[in-house]
Parts: C-alpha cells; structure tokens; sequence
C-alpha cells in the first residue's frame, strides 16, 4: 500500500482491483482550522490499515466522513470503486466499531450480532446460522445466550466486532476501539484483533493514537498531523526510516538532541550542540551545512559499558554519568548525561545483564553507529 499522490495514480490502482478505499484529495474545514487537509491516499484489500496521530490531527473526522456521517467539503470517498458522493451512513458498505462498543445491554450475545440483519430482512434460520459462524470466528462459539453483562471487556470487544462483520461490510471502520481496557486486555486484544483481521480478510481502517497498537497491528500505518498525513508505510519504515522530525519523535522513544550543522560528508552531518558536543548522523530532508536541526537517536541504539573496551570497535565514543536506571524488566533504561557537556540521554540497558548493577554516579562510556541517528532541519 503506496500514499497515492494524485487521483489518477489512485484510479488506475481501483481499475487493477488493488483499492477497497480511495481518498481523493479530501478536505474538511471549521472556520479557519483545517481538519483534514488536502488527502489523497489508497488502501488495499484485505489490509490492515492504521491512521496514527494526536488528538486534533484530524482522524476521527476522516474516519466518520468515510463512515459518511460527515461530508467533506471537497473532494472524493470511493469505496470498492464506487464514489459515496451523496451515499448517506446507511447506504454505505461500512460498519464501525465504536470505543465504547454502544452494545444494548437488554439484548443476548446473540440478538446484538442479530440486530444489523434482522433490519436488512434477513431474519430465521438464515440469520441464525450467519450468527453462530460469526461466533465461532471471533473465537465465541455457543455464546448466543449469554448476556452482555456476563462477558469480560475483550468479550464485549469481539462481540462489536463480530456484530459488525456479520454484515459483510468492505470496510471496517475502528475508533480506539481498545481505549476503554485496561493495558493488560489492550496488549491481548491487539493479537486478537490481528489474527481476527487476517482470519476473515476484511479491510481494517484502525485510528489510534497508541503506536504500539499501530505498529503490532498493522500492515500499514499513516502518521497524521494537523489534518495531513506526515508518512504512510510499514510499521518498519516509520520506526526505522522516519522522514520527519514529528515522526521521528511520535514513534517509539527517542533522544532529541538540539544543535547546529557544522559539517556534511555525504548523507551524513555533524551536529554540534550548544555545549559544543559533535554528534554524526544521517542527514533526511533539506539539511546542510550551517542550519539549526534536531537529532535523534533511539536509546536502543546506543552501546553502553563501564569501559571504552566493551563497545564496538571503530565508532566514537564518549565518557558520561549515570544520573538514573529505571527499571522496566527487558526495557530497562539508563539516563546519563555526556561528561563534558552536560547533554541528557537515556540508553536502553543489555538484556544480557551486564549492567544490573549500575547505580547513579557511577562513569560509562558510550558510542552509537551514525547511520541509526537521523537529522532533521528545525
């Protein structure tokens, strides 16, 4: 799944039978703010896909105008190759799956998944059978009787799902469905909702601001600020392969560290902090010499030891001071700060536990490979 930069690229992708949504230079406004700006992207069929961003960068409302319960002011919403241009929420081969699920309490498991067919007509054995299939496929089977109170949060969660997968949408629209659990159900239901994705092969469209719902969930995510999308890839291209500043710093931990080009050799720059600590990293955008940028660098990617001889051979490497350890089992960090000038940075502790013991005030030393920090104009 490919950004698709202009309606044409996105129509000869439907014309393939790639697309089951087309976003088509869509754009929503209130007043003066912008709350979706200027979109064009595809997504593929049977994928999952993720829109990841902050509060206010404009998901909820892409995801209900796809639902078609708002209207954009411009541009096109074509689902499976048809356009939704006038095409009102109930006309539209979509369900959505709300936060908090909005299941009728007074109903059975199986008068919920029921309901969305019985109002098509599809009532009897026909409804019923359709019904205990859906059961079975979320992983619920035999639970037609049971009352919504009876089940557990992630229960809940998949009866949402299998209510509004028994319709047979397109699409599958998803608003934080997870954001009501509690973390540990949140860290299960992200599996479940993957193998559930994958089992049944409808297209997810996932909004979150949790990345690490986006990143384990997704076979592609969109990273949204300000009512634009900043980069749309793999989960590994967004971790690994950042092109902005916000990305960089929205996805996963990160040290950003604050300074001035003083040189380039390439796709690489010398960044030089106010404290006068020279930092090497990879040069992304419009970059050059002279420019104020930010740097960032993931605390996995730093080499930590007591002595110079136990990190990697044939980098730079300094001397600092352990200020903190923070204890997180296997993403444990240390926080430091570079022994001349001062700078912050926490590093990700070995799991191979060389370095429990470390305690505050204690010197380390550390270096880290250029080509896994990145630099970006401020």
């Amino acid at each position: 799944m490919t950004i698709a930069p202009a309606v044409t690229a996105a129509a000869a992708a439907d014309r393939a039978g790639a697309y089951d949504l087309q976003i088509q230079t869509v754009r929503k406004r209130y007043g003066a703010f912008a709350a979706v700006d200027d979109l064009s992207f595809g997504v593929r069929s049977g994928s999952f896909f993720s829109i990841l961003g902050p509060s206010g960068c404009g998901k909820t409302t892409l995801l209900r105008m796809i639902a078609g319960f708002i209207a954009p002011d411009a541009g096109d919403i074509v689902i499976k190759g048809q356009s939704m241009q006038g095409v009102p929420p109930n006309r539209r081969p979509v369900n959505m799956v709300f936060q908090h699920l909005a299941l009728f309490p007074m109903m059975t498991v199986g008068e919920n998944i029921a309901y969305g067919l019985e109002r098509r007509g599809v009532k009897g054995s026909t409804a019923k059978t359709k019904v205990t299939d859906m059961l079975r496929r979320v992983g619920l089977p035999g639970s037609e009787g049971k009352r919504i109170d009876q089940l557990s949060g992630g229960q809940k969660q998949r009866v949402a799902i299998a209510r509004s997968l028994v319709l047979e949408p397109a699409l599958l629209l998803l608003d934080e469905p997870l954001g009501a659990l509690d973390l540990k159900l949140r860290e299960h239901m992200k599996v479940e909702l993957k193998q559930l994705q994958a089992e049944v092969g409808t297209t997810f469209v996932y909004i979150t601001h949790d990345q690490s719902e986006a990143l384990v969930m997704s076979d592609q995510v969109a990273v949204m600020n300000h009512g634009r999308f900043e980069q749309l890839g793999s989960p590994q291209d967004l971790y690994y392969q950042p092109q902005t500043a916000f990305v960089a710093g929205f996805v996963g931990h990160n040290n950003r560290i604050e300074g001035q080009i003083e040189t380039r050799n390439g796709d690489q720059v010398l960044l030089r902090t106010g404290g006068g600590l020279g930092l090497w990293a990879q040069r992304v955008g419009a970059v050059d010499q002279g420019q104020t940028a930010s740097l960032f660098i993931r605390p996995e990617a730093i080499e930590i030891g007591r002595s110079p001889r136990e990190l990697p051979a044939g980098e730079p490497a300094w001397s600092a001071t352990v200020q903190a350890v923070l204890f997180d089992g296997g993403n444990s960090t240390v926080q430091v700060q570079e022994a001349r000038t001062g700078t912050p940075l926490q590093i990700a502790l070995p799991l191979t536990g060389r370095l429990a013991d470390l305690r505050a005030g204690e010197t380390v030393h550390f270096s880290y490979q250029p080509s896994q920090a990145w630099c970006f104009a401020a």
